[in-house]
């Protein structure tokens, strides 16, 4: 499975990750909805269960993805701060390039 972090991502997941009271946890992405070809995402700080794939980032974050799930694979995680600042998780190569 496949899942990149961008340079404005990693900065702010880097701050909350980093916490000592997080130390033994790692990104969970997660699939909230599913309808048609395409998935909408959540995310928190979890630990690894029976069932999940750890994923290496080239930004030094690990990211627990489920197993099998489709939609995950290929994911993308960006930090925007224009038009509304916030954490946005896409799979364009599911064809899933934004909200809508």
């Amino acid at each position: 499975m496949k899942c990149k972090i961008t340079r404005n991502a990693a900065k702010v997941l880097r701050t909350e990750i980093d916490k000592p009271e997080n130390a033994e946890l790692k990104l969970r992405v997660f699939v909230t909805h599913a309808h048609g070809d395409h998935a909408h995402y959540g995310m928190d700080l979890d630990k690894q269960k029976e069932g999940d794939v750890v994923v290496s980032t080239d930004k030094g974050i690990d990211v627990l993805l489920k197993e099998g799930e489709d939609f995950l694979d290929g994911i993308i995680i960006d930090y925007l701060y224009f038009p509304q600042e916030g954490f946005v998780i896409t799979n364009p190569s599911k064809g899933n390039h934004g909200e809508h």
